[in-house]
């Protein structure tokens, strides 16, 4: 039985620490694919993220605002169980290299088997996106680098907030 997209919510989670223009690639294209698509932020304090959950949604809200079937929220805990809790028939995540396949089809089949009645979608970064990672841009920005182009401005300020570039003589 196939259902119209306009009925389909599908479900992006990520860490999100911090947005990069990968995952804004990815939203853009997957909310064309849904009716709804809900981005949410896993909440797992152990990897010590650098922006808090608040933070994280407040920097996607402002990066997808006026995106009218995108909606942010968070979550914890099993993602097929958030999924279903939320209407949720697909799962939708991205693909960089074959190195994400690898760790990503692990997730997707036991995704299934939690809940069989979930789909996994995977979409290829873009070209320009296809190497780009959350944990890379952090170090960049770490490091006194440019991230713009990288991010979304709002991100990038806040980069530079969490990272001051040092002055001269420093």
């Amino acid at each position: 039985m196939s259902l119209s997209t306009d009925s389909v919510v599908a479900i992006y989670p990520g860490s999100f620490d911090p947005l990069t223009n990968g995952h804004l690639d990815l939203i853009h294209r997957g909310r064309g694919l849904v009716g709804k698509l809900i981005v949410s932020v896993l909440n797992n304090e152990a990897k010590q993220p650098l922006f808090n959950v608040e933070e994280r949604m407040d920097m996607l809200r402002e990066a997808v605002a006026g995106m009218e079937n995108v909606e942010i929220d968070t979550f914890d805990g099993l993602l097929a169980e958030y999924a279903a809790s939320r209407g949720a028939s697909v799962i939708l995540r991205g693909i960089r290299a074959i190195s994400d396949y690898e760790y990503e089809l692990q997730m997707a089949l036991m995704n299934r088997r939690l809940r069989p009645d979930i789909e996994t979608m995977f979409l290829l970064a873009g070209e320009g996106n296809s190497f780009l990672s959350s944990r890379l841009v952090k170090e960049v920005a770490r490091l006194g680098g440019n991230v713009s182009g990288l991010v979304p401005a709002a991100v990038e300020r806040r980069l530079a907030a969490r990272f001051p570039m040092p002055g001269p003589g420093k």
